[in-house]
C-alpha cells in the first residue's frame, strides 16, 4: 500500500491556492464546407442520401426509413424528395453551397431525389451516375444428362 502521508493544515492551505478551476477552451466551431458530394442511393426498397466534403467525410446522411416511411411507402417518389430536403437542411448547418451530385442504383425515387435536392437552392456541380452494371453475368448451368 506503501507510506501513508499525514497532511498538516499549511500544505492544504498550498494545495487549494494552486489548483484551482481550470478552463478549457472547448472548440465550438463548425467545420465549414463550402464544396460537397451528394451520394443518392436508390434502390426498389428505400433511398439514402448521403452528403460529405471532397475528402469523403460525412457531414449529414438521411433515408427513408429514418424518416419514418415504412414498407412499400419507403421506396415511392414523394420520400425520396423529403429525404433530399432533410438532407439538405442539416447539411446546410456547415454552409453548404456547391454541390456534386453520385446517383447509384435504380427505382422510383431516382428522378424526385435529384429535384428535391435541386430545388434546396444548393448549386449543383455536376450529376453523375454510378450504377454499378454487370459485365459478364453468372455462370451457365451445366447441360442435363438424361
Amino acid at each position: 500500500m506503501g507510506k501513508k502521508k499525514i497532511i498538516t493544515k499549511t500544505e492544504i492551505d498550498n494545495n487549494e491556492q494552486t489548483t484551482g478551476p481550470v478552463s478549457v477552451a472547448k472548440n465550438t466551431a463548425k467545420k465549414q464546407v463550402l464544396n460537397g458530394v451528394a451520394h443518392i442511393l436508390v434502390s426498389y426498397n428505400n433511398t439514402i442520401i448521403t452528403v460529405g466534403d471532397l475528402q469523403g467525410n460525412i457531414i449529414a446522411w438521411s433515408s427513408a426509413g429514418g424518416l419514418g416511411f415504412k414498407g412499400a411507402r419507403k421506396s415511392t417518389p414523394y420520400a425520396a424528395n423529403l429525404v433530399a430536403k432533410t438532407c439538405v437542411e442539416k447539411a446546410k448547418k456547415f454552409n453548404l453551397t456547391n454541390i456534386k451530385i453520385i446517383v447509384r442504383g435504380v427505382g422510383p425515387g431516382r428522378e424526385s431525389a435529384i429535384r428535391g435536392l435541386a430545388g434546396t437552392g444548393l448549386n449543383i456541380l455536376s450529376i453523375m451516375d454510378d450504377t454499378p452494371i454487370a459485365h459478364n453475368g453468372v455462370r451457365k448451368p451445366k447441360p442435363r444428362r438424361v
